[in-house]
């Protein structure tokens, strides 16, 4: 066992203890009047999950929406808003039938339209959904609760993309949203059919978003498992205050004034830690990964050899001392889809790993730098962001290129970052992220591994057919020892294109009072099934 798979069992080990808390009686009713309230990580601006892939939005898609299938602690999909499916003999028809009783926060019933239409939406922006849209035939009505989705030929990531775990999350909506400019964003309502309804008369961007108990909702009778099984509202109200300030938000916590800080600082672990009222647990057991993600529109990184500067440049212990400061959190990653899955490899990683200033120099020369303007967003209310950022400009300053920081909050650069604008119009070059391990575990749902510039790859717009077509090849097959080889192929041709700069593996907190009973360990925070007191 290699040394990033050690770190990542013993992190899952850990989790093993937090899934047993989890594990609280689904009957158990919400006292009456009961508000959560919870620090979210960044403040909500952006309402579509499908519009953008901000963690912010996603959470607010769970708060609401509700998904077809859903991924367990094992990450297998399972059913969610379908009751029962079944497969044609030839592998090309699947055929899903909707439970009984989903009904719209309006009341109207959830229908096969309605879900045929957001599965066409989610396919134009998902890079799992547009594999899955590019071997999809047709999707057709068979009556309001039933719908078939018929393949072109064999396809092995049917559910896998329907029950995909993160962004961008393929929740389901009304048929007028589906029906949406999937480039354009749907009604700030949001009205939905998942465990909470959204209250947009009490949102107050920058301050407060606030949830109430969906009355009318059917969760399943599963115990609850990562995003499956029964989503069960056990509070009334659930209010996200926005306290961009940590120092103030944990504050708070030990005053009993809020009830969860979604992901604290590092650096304030100390505060809490022999706090008795307070806990202090690494709920998503697998992890982050961070990224150095690059404008391939703009000049100079138009230029893979500038690219590649980059790549040489990054040092990882550097990126993850400023974000984490903990070495018990981190590691050393050497791979695009994370250590300690399937495809973990570090074949064409060898520039990542060397991290030398003076040949990353000399790769800007040859390149042909000629001194434009490189401009990097810095989000300062999120302190990982804000804090690889600060490593990014001091490395960009020992490259000696010409520098510009362009400072805001987080909500706004996801805004920016959509934009293909050239520098001189107000565009930008570089940004940090952070992303789950579901969400870069495979060539398909890595969205930061497409290559289909602007036409389809996220934001940054790396263009590469070769990339495409493997990606492709990788979907197709389901012989284990093809894909595996595969994705080594699509890692060893993302380093020499440089899509992005993976900066490191890192594992985030959460502070949440004790009184909360099944707090779900997630990679993703969900709101159901805790209850108070």
């Amino acid at each position: 066992m290699n040394s990033c798979t050690t770190v990542l069992a013993r992190r899952v080990l850990v989790a093993v203890a937090w899934i047993a808390l989890s594990a609280i009686a689904l009957a158990a009713p919400a006292l009456a009047e009961t508000t959560l309230k919870m620090v979210p990580h960044a403040d909500l601006k952006n309402i579509d999950p499908i519009w953008t892939t901000a963690y912010i939005s996603r959470n607010h898609g769970y708060m609401v929406w509700d998904t077809l299938f859903a991924v367990n602690d094992k990450l297998e999909p399972q059913p969610q808003m379908v009751d029962a499916w079944k497969v044609s003999a030839d592998g090309l028809t699947y055929t899903f039938t909707l439970r009984d009783g989903l009904r719209w926060h309006d009341g109207k019933p959830v229908t096969s339209e309605d879900c045929i239409a957001s599965i066409q939406r989610w396919g134009k922006r998902d890079g799992m959904g547009q594999k899955l849209m590019e071997n999809t035939q047709a999707l057709e009505v068979v009556n309001a609760r039933t719908f078939r989705l018929v393949l072109k030929e064999k396809y092995g990531l049917v559910l896998d993309s329907l029950g995909k775990l993160s962004s961008n999350v393929p929740f389901m909506m009304p048929k007028a949203y589906g029906e949406t400019d999937a480039f354009q964003q749907v009604p700030k309502e949001s009205v939905g059919s998942g465990p909470f309804v959204f209250k947009v008369d009490e949102w107050v961007p920058g301050s407060k978003v606030v949830y109430l108990r969906n009355k009318d909702y059917k969760p399943r009778s599963e115990a609850p498992s990562f995003a499956a099984g029964g989503k069960i509202a056990k509070v009334d109200r659930v209010e996200w205050l926005y306290i961009p300030d940590y120092s103030t938000a944990v504050a708070a916590l030990k005053r009993g004034e809020v009830d969860y800080i979604e992901r604290p600082p590092h650096d304030l672990i100390p505060l809490v830690e022999n706090d008795p009222n307070i806990a202090v647990a690494a709920i998503d057991p697998l992890g982050q990964q961070g990224w150095l993600r690059i404008n391939h529109l703009n000049a100079p990184f138009d230029n893979p050899k500038a690219r590649e500067a980059l790549l040489m440049a990054a040092n990882q212990d550097d990126y993850m001392l400023a974000v984490v400061g903990r070495k018990d959190y981190y590691q050393r990653c050497p791979t695009f889809y994370g250590c300690g899955t399937p495809y973990e490899s570090d074949a064409g990683a060898g520039e990542l790993m060397k991290a030398d200033i003076e040949k990353a120099k000399a790769l800007l020369k040859e390149a042909g730098y000629k001194g434009e303007k490189i401009v990097v967003m810095d989000p300062t209310d999120l302190p990982t962001l804000h804090s690889a950022t600060q490593v990014t400009i001091q490395t960009l300053r020992k490259l000696g290129v010409n520098l510009e920081i362009q400072a805001m909050d987080w909500s706004t650069l996801t805004s920016r970052r959509a934009e293909k604008k050239s520098i001189a119009d107000g565009g930008w070059s570089l940004f940090h992220t952070n992303w789950i391990i579901p969400d870069v575990f495979t060539p398909v749902n890595n969205i930061g591994l497409s290559g289909g510039g602007t036409t389809s790859a996220w934001f940054g717009w790396p263009e590469d057919k070769q990339l495409e077509d493997l990606r492709s090849d990788w979907a197709r097959t389901t012989d284990p020892a093809q894909r595996k080889d595969i994705a080594r192929q699509i890692q060893v041709e993302a380093f020499k294109n440089v899509n992005y700069v993976p900066i490191g593996q890192f594992y985030v907190p959460t502070f949440y009072r004790k009184e909360l009973k099944g707090v779900i360990v997630s990679p993703v925070p969900f709101m159901w099934n805790i209850s108070k007191g």
